[in-house]
């Protein structure tokens, strides 16, 4: 992937993010993925979805992937003869555990994770509004999402990320970014999801991913599925009691 010297640009999206809302919010999974793929082949992976989906909106989104009409689509696109094998992968974040591993972490040294895991959502929503005041910089889901982005696709080389626009991703953070990353990191840009077809195909992976995650965890989960995107899920996702399904 790398030409003329350049470094490589590694295109990302996520589905599910809240802030720092993650006991309360709507989803229960975060999801954040990253693809490094050609603008040509971005491109014609979103051309043959339209033509296999026939759907006249004119942005598709994971929600039309995961239509049981167009499930056939969906499992080409996740299967090892899909555009985005070997190409794309997916950081999930159970929002309950990661939390129960904070309060752990910075709060509750003593208690077992476990227990802070499967406590009422009462001592949960406590412990998240004491996080919130003195670390909320530590309920960030989405830099070391980014972080796991770069250190894949990058192998310890330079590269660049090109993102959906995202409001959490302020100047601030993305200092942050450019601190932890030094020099592995050599841009960060934003863009509109519908002018470039390699943040559309991280759009596409990051919500069929967290729905099929969060199906998993809620006791729905559809095997075939699990199973398709199971080689994308970052094996350092931060996920608990049924992570070997997912992992």
């Amino acid at each position: 992937m790398r030409t003329n010297g350049l470094s490589p640009e590694v295109a990302c999206d996520e589905s599910g993010s809240e802030g720092s809302n993650l006991i309360d919010g709507i989803t229960d999974v975060f999801a954040h993925a990253s693809v490094l793929l050609p603008a040509e082949a971005a491109e014609a992976c979103v051309l043959e979805l339209r033509a296999r989906i026939r759907s006249p909106a004119l942005e598709y989104k994971a929600n039309h992937l995961l239509r049981e009409k167009h499930r056939t689509v969906l499992l080409w696109l996740l299967s090892p003869d899909g555009p985005m094998f070997g190409h794309a992968m997916v950081h999930l974040t159970e929002k309950t555990y990661f939390v129960a591993g904070k309060i752990v972490e910075l709060l509750a040294p003593d208690q077992e994770l476990t227990a802070i895991y499967h406590a009422d959502r009462s001592v949960l929503r406590t412990y998240t509004d004491v996080l919130r005041t003195g670390h909320r910089d530590q309920l960030d889901l989405l830099i070391p999402a980014i972080v796991r982005a770069v250190d894949r696709w990058g192998a310890g080389e330079p590269v660049a990320i090109v993102h959906d626009r995202q409001n959490l991703l302020t100047g601030e953070r993305i200092s942050l970014l450019r601190q932890m990353l030094g020099e592995r990191l050599t841009d960060v840009r934003f863009v509109d999801s519908r002018d470039d077809a390699r943040v559309q195909v991280a759009d596409f992976l990051a919500g069929v991913a967290r729905r099929i995650a969060s199906d998993e965890l809620n006791g729905r989960g559809d095997w075939e599925l699990v199973d398709a995107l199971r080689p994308y899920v970052d094996p350092m996702s931060i996920w608990g009691e049924t992570r070997g399904r997912l992992l």
